[in-house]
């Protein structure tokens, strides 16, 4: 389930991508042939004009073909509205305006950062699952499982499942907040008690006994190993949800900008910590976790990882869009073409090394899993 929720986002993210530059295009006067979803091979297309809409085997995303992106591209004849056969440059994107070629570079980003403004705004609106102090919590608060100690009693309690009671065998507490959770588990320790939770629409009733030694600020004192928060769905009004849904995506870049910045900084200096890098595997599980919360927190980790794809695509470096947009800069300054030979050898060297670090993070990410 989990590898299929990530495909589903990764498709979405890359599909609004690539609109973003589809529409730009369009909107700028450029020829696009073709907008495709999912990647060759195709399976079939519908020509609308001069773009043909395809639809492909690979549900990974999508891409946008638009005429005279590549340099080294021959200028190939359309059918003008006569009938015949004509060759129309201008409507190339090496041959329009500097600043429309920039423009559709960063439609693509800007695509993002709106649509996770969009998503981040939805959540609020929805309502978001908040920790709430069980002085001032509704009768809706529910105890979620945060987190467990790995080889602990509460090993068995998935992450963001719900504990529905808790049964001491004297007395069972049905919703109960972490206090009572606790003062139960004080109670009959080191005796087992039985904690029901809900998982996944599944509830399920386990048998835990409490042990020392798994709290390092009190040793002696009796723990299962679980990190327990109440949670309350708060929903906010719409104008609010908006206002929030901006602030969030703000601050979502600028933290995102400022941890990318750490790392590369920290390479260079040989002090990066790359365990802290998740990869395609470790983002599955991490999509997994998200949807185990509710929807809400499933758009709230897409919103996340719409403003990563914007901020590393961003990055002056080559095969991607900030990349490309330095070649524009760099025509725009000194009023030359970059060789087509120079332009490709460049993109391809760039588009390598990411393939590269690709697999050194997936593997970190396999190495974390084993």
């Amino acid at each position: 389930m989990s590898i299929l929720l990530f495909f589903v986002v990764l498709f979405i993210l890359i599909l609004v991508h690539e609109w973003g530059h589809f529409i730009v295009a369009k909107k700028t006067g450029m020829r696009v042939d073709e907008f495709g979803i999912g990647f060759p091979p195709k399976l079939f297309g519908i020509k609308k004009g001069e773009t043909e809409y395809t639809f492909n085997a690979l549900p990974i995303g999508g891409f946008v073909k638009i005429w005279g992106e590549n340099y080294d591209q021959e200028f190939s004849p359309v059918e003008s509205e006569e009938g015949t056969k004509v060759v129309d440059n201008s409507r190339a994107f090496s041959s329009r305006p500097k600043w429309a070629q920039a423009l559709v570079l960063i439609a693509g980003v800007t695509m993002n950062v709106l649509f996770a403004w969009l998503l981040f705004s939805l959540t609020f609106m929805m309502g978001v699952p908040t920790v709430v102090d069980e002085s001032v919590a509704s009768d809706s608060a529910e105890l979620y499982v945060a987190s467990v100690l790995p080889d602990s009693p509460a090993a068995v309690l998935p992450p963001g499942s719900v504990v529905t009671s808790i049964d001491n065998g004297s007395r069972m507490i049905d919703n109960p907040t972490p206090s009572e959770f606790s003062s139960v588990i004080a109670e009959v320790a080191p005796l087992p008690v039985e904690v029901s939770y809900r998982f996944d629409g599944t509830d399920t009733t386990i048998s835990i006994a409490p042990e020392q030694g798994l709290s390092t600020q009190e040793p002696e004192r009796y723990v299962v190993g679980a990190s327990l928060s109440l949670l309350e769905i708060q929903k906010r009004p719409f104008f609010t949800s908006i206002a929030d849904g901006f602030s969030a995506t703000w601050q979502g870049l600028a933290a995102i900008s400022v941890g990318l910045w750490s790392l590369i900084s920290q390479s260079f200096m040989g002090e990066a910590d790359f365990s802290q890098v998740a990869g395609p595997v470790g983002i599955v599980g991490m999509v997994g976790d998200a949807a185990s919360f509710g929807f809400s927190a499933l758009l709230t980790f897409t919103a996340i990882i719409s403003l990563n794809l914007a901020i590393i695509n961003l990055l002056p470096f080559p095969a991607l869009d900030g990349g490309r947009l330095v070649f524009v800069a760099i025509e725009a300054v000194t009023k030359k073409p970059i060789p087509p030979e120079w332009a490709g050898r460049v993109n391809l060297a760039g588009f390598a090394i990411l393939m590269l670090l690709m697999i050194a993070v997936t593997y970190n990410d396999i190495l974390r899993l084993l």
